[in-house]
């Protein structure tokens, strides 16, 4: 059975009335404990790539090591990057998600 354009048209214009719901499936606080624990694993991961990433910065300045300075600084700035994408990683998404619930 083909359509004709207006009506695939109107067929994607059709609202199919689905929204995001909380408790509609089984394991739904499971998944966001685990979710919970992986963005706290990767803080912490963070936190530890940071304190490495500053000691090579610090310590190729004082040998005179260009290079391994420099690898110092773009850890420390990636570091940096990922504990502020993981810090507003729930915003971000929650943003977005409110953003696109007004898109008609």
């Amino acid at each position: 059975m083909s359509m004709s354009l207006a009506d695939r048209v109107l067929y994607l214009a059709y609202d199919p009335g689905i929204s995001p719901k909380g408790g509609g499936l089984p394991g739904l606080s499971v998944l966001k404990n685990v979710v919970s624990s992986i963005n706290m694993f990767g803080i912490i991961a963070v936190v530890g790539a940071l304190a490495v990433s500053l000691a090579v910065w610090a310590w190729g300045h004082h040998t005179g090591g260009h290079q391994a300075e420099a690898n110092g600084k773009k850890g420390a700035v990636v570091a940096a990057g990922a504990a502020l994408g993981l810090g507003a990683a729930n915003g971000i998404v929650a943003f977005f998600s409110a953003l696109g619930s007004q898109v008609q």
